[in-house]
């Protein structure tokens, strides 16, 4: 069987065995790109129609009490400048946001103890009041099933938490002995349970990555079955214990978000901050592997450079309102029309 009849299987079962996923990821070919990003975008636009949902990122605050490898706000990196919003900052960006048409807001920090249930549970419900035909999509890392259950309660509609891997030896390589694998999939499995549009997700070429652990992500996908999929090239910065090593490749990315649309034909995928860091073109080659999502960046300018996971992010220099008027010129450049609208997760979505 050749990789294209193992894309074609892909798209007509929605399933493929661990053999032919390692197969698939260890001898695929630029043809094997380009088909699968056609076929993508097929499916993409038969189901959304050329449409592409905006979601404002609200990045509030960069205090982690975790140590990850790669990451750049890690709480061993002494060189950040630590910040967080206050309630009254972070409704600000909403109001602007929502001018500007955004009807979905993403409230993302490090794992900060301070934003306790209740102070979260308040922000959350200070936005629904204000702006009731907005979604809330939450992205705090790991917390307790009660914490997830409290703050679903309050008002919020989704929540974004990468698996980053679903290989133990892989997921060691990448995180200190305080973190385990078997509780971050505890808490992707509760936030499905609880009722949220879940969202788990990749870094495509990050270290010890290689296709026999890509093919258990994608074996892990295709058995949790996301409402949002998060897939981004791994980017290294330059105060971690990952500084020298290689970014993550554009193709391969691009590769995996076309097989996460072939395999999840109705999911909610972003094309992503770092695919455009990494290269200026790469949200628009995102789009046209299958992403309908883009995510402006709505914090306060003066904040930016301080939530810098890895080198050189995108977008830092520049105002809400200048983000996304290059980012609707863009998609408009393509073909893409960026719509105002929650843009929930349809099992069967229509145009």
């Amino acid at each position: 069987m050749t990789n294209l009849q193992r894309i074609d299987l892909l798209h007509a079962q929605h399933h493929l065995e661990k053999s032919q996923w390692v197969q698939l990821f260890s001898t695929w070919t630029k043809e094997d790109l380009n088909y699968a990003m056609e076929l993508a975008r097929e499916i993409t636009v038969n189901r959304f129609g050329k449409k592409i949902y905006f979601r404002g990122i609200v990045e509030f605050s960069n205090i982690c009490k975790n140590d990850c490898y790669y990451c750049g706000i890690r709480c061993g990196n002494k060189k950040v400048s630590r910040y967080r919003l206050t309630e009254e900052d972070i409704l600000c960006c909403c109001a602007e946001g929502y001018e500007a048409g955004f009807r979905t807001f993403v409230l993302q920090g490090g794992e900060d103890g301070w934003f306790t249930d209740e102070r979260m549970c308040r922000i959350i419900r200070a936005i629904k009041e204000k702006y009731p035909d907005c979604a809330v999509t939450l992205s705090l890392g790991e917390r307790s099933r009660e914490s997830y259950e409290t703050m679903f309660h309050a008002g919020a509609d989704r929540y974004l938490l990468r698996h980053e891997t679903a290989d133990d030896a892989h997921y060691r390589i990448l995180h200190p002995e305080s973190l385990s694998l078997a509780n971050r999939m505890q808490c992707l499995k509760d936030l499905k349970e609880i009722g949220y549009q879940t969202g788990c997700g990749i870094m495509v070429g990050s270290p010890g990555q290689t296709p026999q652990t890509l093919a258990k992500d994608f074996l892990f996908m295709q058995e949790f079955d996301p409402q949002m999929v998060g897939i981004g090239p791994f980017l290294p910065h330059k105060d971690t214990p990952f500084k020298d090593e290689t970014a993550g490749s554009v193709d391969l990315t691009l590769f995996c978000l076309a097989l996460s649309r072939i395999l999840l034909p109705q999911v909610l995928m972003p094309s992503t901050t770092a695919l455009g860091t990494v290269e200026d073109e790469g949200r628009k080659k995102g789009v046209l592997a299958g992403c309908n999502v883009i995510m402006p960046n709505l914090s306060p300018l003066e904040v930016r450079k301080k939530y810098m996971l890895y080198d050189n992010k995108a977008g830092t220099g520049l105002t809400a309102a200048e983000g996304i008027a290059i980012l609707r010129r863009q998609m408009e450049e393509i073909g893409y029309e960026v719509v105002v609208g929650r843009g929930d997760f349809r099992k069967e979505c229509e145009k």
